[in-house]
């Protein structure tokens, strides 16, 4: 009989450290590059520029942040927190996962676009939170999935992280989006 060696608990330290850091380095890593990077303001989204582009944008932003509520919802009612509705079937976790996953594949070219033709700019205090709820969504993201996979961490790291990647969402949205979609006026920024 083959005896399973688990990892020492220095080394288990060490691996956890490792996992918290990663959103850390991928929130820097885009903050780094759109910081370094020169921006390109004639880039293209699926061959819309200029304010074709960023109505295009807030127009998947918006349908983004829809995703992003019916994740909210499904998560209530998976973990049981929507009153009046009886245990989530297995078909809303699958759902919930799909759903993520589309969110996440309609958010990169959005964010590409961004990154690309804008960079992370602080100049405007409207812009300077856009591009640090930018940096961070995907830090978030990451954060997310690594809480997801590591089932021994305390109950409150799945809401906290999911909790945080749809505020980051709707943070987006409110500082971009519907400033595009309202005439280029958001009340508070």
């Amino acid at each position: 009989m083959h005896r399973v060696e688990r990892p020492s608990r220095p080394r288990r330290r060490a691996s956890g450290l490792l996992w918290a850091l990663l959103p850390v380095a991928v929130t820097a890593g885009l903050f780094w590059y759109g910081r370094a990077h020169t921006p390109d303001y004639t880039s293209s989204l699926f061959g819309r520029r200029f304010a074709d582009a960023n109505q295009l944008k807030a127009q998947l932003g918006t349908a983004l942040l829809g995703l992003a509520l019916v994740q909210l919802l499904l998560a209530l009612w998976m973990y049981g927190r929507l009153p009046g509705l009886p245990a989530a079937p297995r078909s809303v976790r699958t759902g919930h996962r799909l759903i993520g996953l589309g969110a996440f594949l309609l958010s990169l070219p959005i964010a590409y676009h961004c990154l690309t033709a804008y960079g992370v700019q602080v100049t405007d205090s409207r812009i300077a939170l856009h591009s640090f709820a930018g940096c961070f969504l995907y830090g978030a993201f990451v954060a997310k999935v690594v809480v997801v996979r590591h089932p021994r961490l305390p109950g409150w790291a799945l809401p906290t992280a999911g909790g945080a990647l749809t505020a980051l969402i709707a943070l987006l949205w409110y500082s971009a989006a519907l400033w595009q979609l309202n005439g280029y006026d958001v009340p508070g920024l």
